[in-house]
């Protein structure tokens, strides 16, 4: 790789198709001992600085459940609510699931004037935002779509707000919308949406999806989508004024880039969000504001609950992006592509494993200076106080100071890079996959002796004296 570099802002740290069915080929299985955890992953560009800022946390996941792709309401659960008697909660959860279930079906089918007739018509400005969320759905390539009623609680619409919308009974639904899109996932995203139902004159509508403020919200939720698609990528935005075919044009070359190190045999698709704004992109990830300031984009599983095999998205936080210019960006497209490409969102490596392993390859795709990306960690080598272990998950967290996020990244990429120059790319694909695969404790151990031919901590040993000599090369 070359030491040249020019990243001036990192020179420091329609109509709806039948559903098709995709056959996935991974790089490597899911890992037993992965099923019981996810992670979200993010890589952020700090002043001067290609770093990540990531680690977000470690969710249960739950069994998986199987693909829904007809539109008819699953089995209801009754009233949460301890005040309301069983024949009321049956009933609203009939009328419910009945209207849930014919919104559905006007959106899969094209149907506006079915679509319209569930919506209040006294509902005011909600119109407006039913009519976008439609528009919104018909935008995307969507397989399926499913609206099923879960449970209600009448008690939780403040008592003017059932008063203003009047009728005979007004209420508070939780909602799973789960929806797929056509050659891009296999399995249905799901999220629960609070919906806001009302009955006048024994007709029951639906009259609003943002009584209930929630801390995630879905991206057709947001604002008027654009879609663009790539050769093997689909750009999702909210931003009205983004070239979305430059986007789609920078996640499939990321797509080859990694195919060169990983291979061929993955899925090659990626599905990325692109907001308007932070806040946005927060509401995506279910994250309080703030969290992403310095992130430029997360790759994440969408959903709730993280069951394993849901789809997995990139998600753009827009004034970081946006400073990175074409050659920023194609460094955050391929870093998170590898983070799919390699399951990292379900993998159990170690976080300087699957973040180093990331910037191995984004790294390659441009000319970076070595100097310029592990100043902060050249600094404290050079002062006698460089790393004395590999990086643990703590230092990859988003509340990680600015220096130690830039410490670990750059640590872990030479510590890749290592692997790759003293053993052969294919010996450090391998490792990876390795550590990926397996459901042992000793995983990383066995990986280090069975791949490498050496032990975890001569390799420690090995990586401090590889900084030492780039420190005062």
């Amino acid at each position: 790789m070359s030491e040249e570099r020019d990243l001036p802002v990192l020179s420091a740290p329609a109509e709806v198709a039948p559903e098709v069915s995709a056959v996935p080929v991974e790089p490597v299985p899911e890992p037993p001992r992965a099923s019981m955890r996810r992670r979200r992953l993010a890589i952020a560009l700090a002043v001067g600085l290609v770093a990540g800022a990531g680690y977000v946390g470690v969710h249960q996941v739950r069994s998986e459940q199987p693909p829904v792709t007809s539109t008819s309401p699953a089995p209801t659960i009754t009233s949460t609510s301890p005040d309301v008697g069983a024949e009321a909660a049956v009933r609203r959860s009939a009328a419910g699931g009945s209207l849930l279930q014919r919104m559905a079906s006007a959106i899969l089918a094209g149907d506006q004037n079915s679509f319209s007739a569930a919506l209040d018509p006294r509902a005011g400005d909600f119109g407006a935002q039913a009519q976008q969320v439609y528009d919104n759905f018909r935008t995307l390539p969507l397989a399926s779509i499913v609206m099923r009623y879960v449970s209600d609680d009448p008690d939780a619409l403040p008592l003017a707000r059932r008063r203003a919308l009047g009728g005979s009974e007004a209420w508070l639904a939780q909602v799973e919308v789960s929806w797929r899109l056509r050659d891009f996932d296999e399995q249905p995203v799901r999220l629960m949406v609070p919906v806001t139902m009302v009955t006048r004159d024994g007709t029951s509508y639906v009259a609003s999806f943002t009584d209930q403020d929630t801390s995630r919200r879905p991206v057709w939720l947001l604002g008027t989508l654009r879609v663009q698609r790539g050769e093997r990528s689909l750009v999702v935005s909210l931003d009205p004024n983004a070239d979305l075919t430059v986007y789609a044009h920078q996640l499939d070359r990321a797509i080859e880039d990694v195919s060169k190190v990983l291979g061929r045999k993955w899925r090659r698709q990626v599905v990325f969000y692109l907001p308007r704004t932070e806040r946005q992109m927060e509401y995506v990830l279910g994250a309080p504001a703030g969290t992403y300031a310095r992130i430029a984009a997360v790759t994440t599983a969408e959903a709730d609950e993280r069951v394993a095999g849901v789809p997995v998205r990139i998600v753009g936080n827009p004034p970081v992006l946006n400073k990175a210019g074409l050659q920023g960006r194609r460094i955050v497209f391929t870093h998170e592509t590898t983070h799919i490409a390699a399951n990292a969102t379900v993998s159990g490596v170690p976080l300087w494993l699957a973040e180093g392993f990331a910037d191995y390859v984004a790294f390659k795709t441009v000319d970076v200076s070595t100097d310029a990306v592990a100043k902060d960690l050249f600094g404290l080598v050079r002062a006698g106080k460089g790393p004395k272990a590999l990086a643990d998950p703590a230092s990859f967290a988003a509340t990680a100071s600015e220096r130690r996020l830039a410490v670990a990244y750059a640590g872990s990429w030479l510590a890749c890079r290592l692997i790759a120059t003293d053993y052969g790319e294919p010996k450090l694909v391998r490792f990876y996959r390795e550590v990926h695969s397996s459901s042992s404790p000793s995983a990383l151990d066995d990986a280090f002796h069975d791949v490498l031919g050496t032990s975890q901590q001569q390799f420690v040993s090995d990586w401090q004296r590889y900084l030492k000599r780039l420190a005062n090369d």
